[in-house]
């Protein structure tokens, strides 16, 4: 139900904001969304492949932000925006 997508959006709002504070300043911007997948994995959307291939360096970042909200990821993937 509509209910449902709309808290939905809002916990990969804020997890998509929770994973841009961990990181430095510079990084932060550049995640688009974020989302933790049933199976553990942490995909997170990069603005474009320059900072996708940023990204990848701070995994560890990424995954311990997570943890620390009380999450647990597994893996954590960057893929690049579409548009």
């Amino acid at each position: 139900d509509l209910a449902s997508i709309v808290r939905r959006a809002r916990e990969l709002g804020e997890l998509t904001q929770l994973l841009g504070k961990a990181l430095p300043e510079d990084c932060g911007g550049a995640i688009v969304a974020a989302n933790l997948r049933e199976d553990g994995d942490l995909v997170v959307i990069a603005a474009s492949s320059a900072w996708a291939s940023r990204l990848r360096y701070e995994t560890d970042t990424l995954l311990a932000a997570a943890r620390d909200a009380g999450l647990n990821p597994v893996t954590c993937r960057v893929r690049v925006s579409q548009g």
